[in-house]
C-alpha cells in the first residue's frame, strides 16, 4: 500500500534549508547544468536571495562530452541573462581516468567549483540522487563514509558546499518547474543504461518502489545514521591515535584511514602508514605498530649458546636444559639453523594431530600475519623443529629421562 505521507515541495524544502545557515552578505554559485533539478534551484534561490540577505550568481561548467554540450551553454546564457543573474561558463578537458567518464567529469567540475571565487557553491543533488548513491555505494561494498551518501551542507576547498534540494524527490522539483512554466535541456546521456546510476534509476528503482514506495526516504535516513556513526568514528579514531602518542591527520587522511579500517575483512592485511608507526587489522582489532622497513634476515647457527641475540627479529632467543622436556638433543646434535618463514612449512606439536601448515597453526594460536613472517624459526637441516607460540614438532620432543633444551622466544622491541 502506498504510504499518504504527505513529501515536502522544493520551495518549502529551501526556505527551511536556507533558514538554517548562515547566509547573510554572502555570494552563492549556483552549478547550472542545465537540467530541471538546477534551473529549478535557480529560480528559487534568485527568488529567495534578498529574503535571506544573498548574492546569486551561476557558474556552468562546459565538459565536451556531448554533441548537445554548446547548446547547453547557450541555454544557460539566455537563462542567467533573462534572469540577471552573472553567469561564468568554464570549458574543461576531462581526463578519463580508471573509475569511468562520470568520476572524470566529476572530478573537473569540482575543480571548477574550488576555484570560483564565491563564498558557497550550490549543487542540485535531490532525493532520488541522494538514494541512488547510497544504493551504488553499498553495492559497491563501501564503508560508513560511502554509506552517508552526499551531506546537505559541507565544505569544498575554502567555500561552503550546500544541497538545498537534497530532501525533495525529483516529482517535487519537476511539479515546480511545471507550475512556473520553466523550461530546461536534457542529457541524452541520462537514457544510457550501461552507465550504473542510470541503470539503478530506470531499471531498479521502478521495480523497488512498487513494493517500498518511501525507499528513497527510508535511504537517505539511513545514510543519516551511517554519518552519526562515521562522525562517531572520527572521534573515536582520534582518540585512538592520540592514546597511541600519534598526530592527528588531515581530515582527509583521517577520511580514508576510516574507509580501510572499516571496510577490513577480519583477516584483510591493512598497513596504513602514519606518524613514524603503521596501523594494523587483526581480527577486528586496530593495532599499532612500529613503522621501520625490514631488515634483511640471514639464517644464523644455533651452537649450544644459551642466548642467541637477534637485533634483525627485536629480540633474543633463549635456550633452558631440562630434562624430559623440550627438544630432543641427541637428535640435534649436528646443531640447528634459525630461519624465517619461505611458505609451505609442517609442524606437528601434538601427536594426536595431523601434521599441519604454519599458517593453520599461526591462525589457530592468533598470531597476526605480520609477525608470522617474522617469527625465528628452528630447523635441523630441512626439518622444521619448533616454531614460537606452536611448540617443538612430535620428531624432535624429548623423551622421558631424555636431555632437552627449551627454547623461548623474548622480544625486546616490536619487529618492524
Amino acid at each position: 500500500m502506498a504510504s499518504t505521507r504527505k513529501r515536502p515541495s522544493a520551495e518549502s524544502a529551501v526556505r527551511a534549508f536556507l533558514a538554517a545557515q548562515e547566509l547573510r552578505g554572502r555570494r552563492i554559485a549556483v552549478g547550472l547544468s542545465g537540467g530541471v533539478d538546477s534551473v529549478v534551484l535557480l529560480h528559487l534561490l534568485r527568488a529567495l536571495a534578498s529574503e535571506f540577505g544573498f548574492r546569486v550568481h551561476a557558474i556552468h561548467v562546459h565538459h565536451g562530452l556531448s554533441p548537445n554540450a554548446d547548446g547547453w551553454a547557450r541555454f544557460c546564457r539566455a537563462r542567467c541573462v533573462r534572469w540577471k543573474v552573472p553567469l561564468r561558463v568554464r570549458r574543461v578537458r576531462v581526463t578519463r581516468n580508471a573509475e569511468g567518464p562520470e568520476a572524470a567529469a566529476r572530478s573537473a567540475r569540482y575543480a571548477c567549483y574550488r576555484a570560483l571565487k564565491v563564498d558557497a557553491i550550490a549543487l542540485a543533488h535531490n532525493l532520488d540522487d541522494q538514494a541512488e548513491t547510497v544504493l551504488m555505494n553499498l553495492l559497491r561494498g563501501a564503508g560508513l563514509a560511502g554509506a552517508s551518501g552526499m551531506r546537505a551542507s559541507g565544505v569544498l576547498g575554502d567555500k561552503m558546499l550546500l544541497r538545498p534540494l537534497l530532501e525533495v524527490p525529483r516529482e517535487r522539483i519537476v511539479e515546480y518547474a511545471s507550475a512556473h512554466r520553466l523550461d530546461w535541456v536534457e542529457d541524452e546521456s541520462n537514457r544510457d543504461q550501461t552507465l550504473a546510476r542510470n541503470f539503478l534509476r530506470r531499471a531498479v528503482a521502478p521495480l523497488v518502489a512498487r513494493r517500498y514506495p518511501r525507499w528513497r526516504e527510508s535511504l537517505a535516513r539511513a545514510a543519516r545514521h551511517f554519518a552519526a556513526a562515521d562522525a562517531d568514528a572520527n572521534r573515536l579514531l582520534r582518540a585512538f591515535l592520540r592514546e597511541h602518542g600519534l598526530r592527528a591527520p588531515s581530515e582527509r587522511k583521517l577520511a580514508e584511514m576510516l574507509r580501510q579500517l572499516s571496510g577490513a575483512r577480519r583477516d584483510a592485511r591493512v598497513r596504513i602508514a602514519h606518524d613514524g608507526k603503521e596501523l594494523r587489522v587483526y581480527r577486528g582489532d586496530v593495532l599499532v605498530k612500529e613503522g621501520e622497513a625490514e631488515k634483511p634476515f640471514v639464517p644464523v647457527k644455533w651452537s649450544g649458546q644459551t642466548r642467541l641475540r637477534l637485533p634483525q627479529l627485536g629480540g633474543e632467543l633463549q635456550f633452558r636444559k631440562k630434562r624430559g622436556e623440550g627438544i630432543d638433543l641427541a637428535k640435534v646434535s649436528e646443531g640447528m639453523t634459525v630461519r624465517l618463514r619461505s611458505g609451505g612449512e609442517r609442524l606437528q606439536p601434538n601427536a594426536s594431530r595431523p601434521r599441519r601448515t604454519l599458517k593453520n597453526l599461526f591462525q589457530e594460536a592468533g598470531i597476526p600475519p605480520w609477525e608470522r613472517k617474522r617469527l625465528p624459526l628452528l630447523f635441523c637441516g630441512d626439518d622444521l623443529v619448533w616454531a614460537p607460540g606452536l611448540g617443538i614438532d612430535t620428531r624432535y620432543q624429548a623423551a622421558r629421562d631424555a636431555r632437552g633444551i627449551a627454547p623461548h622466544w623474548k622480544v625486546t622491541r616490536p619487529a618492524p
